[in-house]
């Protein structure tokens, strides 16, 4: 029986786990790990299957420090297998000053990631010529291959007051450091990506016909929060702004109907089958208590992408 008539989709698969990433490695084993309510540790689960990650066992394999850097708001992991060595990669903050959040990476050479030694390599690393790249509120990190080129996309705060969080891009010269000047991908041109606060964070790239589709999270962590989407042709420059093409509205949204609420930070997947599997957080519940932040019920979803005739992604939640 093929995995697809086991998975039950848009509904809680993995309780109280944010920002969710699956990755499956080459020899076909499923991992992952996501923000956890305390914001204070990495988490790793690992199975055979995709179905088999919602029960498989959970292993702690960091937890922040104390104090100084990495010492709160443990946020988004993702893990990525590059060179023949895991990293995963992560924002944290300072218990002392809870807002600087920045990037970093960790690194295991070992066989398996969750059974391996995790060594911290420090905050991500600009370019020699970057002034800019994370030195301001930075998360949401994400890695992706093209072209023989790897490239870092992640999420930035400019400006002044409350300030607006951008998405910018970079090749990247090593697993931890920058090759090239960032460049922005986009910032919140529109009413639905400043519902409360102006976002575009939390990045996802899938590849079909030599097209890059990268889909980011908009607006607060409420039920405004809602999934936009970039795309590109391989063969452009992919560091040209321009080379983009930015959709209109949003590509998934809250469906009360269907009691889903701010649907977002969304990692892609295949099941068994070789379907595409969107991973993504969402809420059950229209009404949050306290800030939408620190509420502990986002929930882990899974969802079955389909493709349009002229080769588009389609997010819906009937299938």
């Amino acid at each position: 029986m093929g995995e697809e008539h086991q998975l039950h989709y848009n509904e809680p698969w993995i309780m109280q786990r944010a920002d969710p990433y699956v990755y499956r490695h080459i020899d076909g084993t499923y991992y992952f790990t996501a923000s956890v309510p305390a914001y204070d540790s990495i988490v790793l689960r690992s199975s055979d299957t995709l179905e088999g990650l919602q029960t498989a066992e959970e292993k702690e394999i960091w937890h922040k420090h104390e104090c100084g850097i990495m010492s709160k708001h443990v946020w988004a992991p993702e893990l990525h297998y590059l060179d023949g060595k895991w990293y995963i990669y992560f924002a944290a903050s300072d218990v002392n000053d809870v807002w600087s959040l920045r990037p970093y990476v960790l690194e295991c050479a070992d066989a398996d990631p969750v059974a391996g030694k995790w060594t911290e390599l420090g905050k991500m690393q600009k370019a020699v010529d970057d002034e800019f790249s994370f030195e301001n509120f930075s998360l949401d990190g994400t890695v992706f291959e093209s072209r023989g080129r790897r490239y870092y996309v992640w999420a930035e705060k400019v400006g002044v007051g409350s300030q607006i969080s951008n998405l910018y891009i970079s090749e990247l010269e090593t697993p931890n450091k920058l090759k090239t000047v960032q460049v922005l991908l986009t910032t919140p041109d529109y009413d639905w990506e400043r519902r409360v606060l102006w976002v575009n964070e939390a990045p996802g790239v899938i590849r079909h016909n030599d097209r890059l589709f990268l889909t980011y999270s908009a607006s607060n962590t409420g039920v405004h929060y809602c999934i936009g989407m970039l795309s590109v042709n391989e063969d452009a420059d992919l560091l040209d702004p321009r080379s983009w093409e930015k959709e209109r509205y949003p590509v998934l949204s809250s469906d009360a109907d269907r009691g889903i609420y701010g649907p977002g930070h969304n990692s892609f997947t295949k099941d068994e089958d070789g379907n595409d599997i969107m991973v993504y957080h969402a809420r059950t519940e229209s009404v949050i208590t306290g800030e939408p932040l620190y509420n502990p019920n986002r929930h882990t979803m899974l969802m079955k992408i389909r493709w349009s005739k002229d080769g588009r992604p389609v997010f819906g939640y009937d299938v």
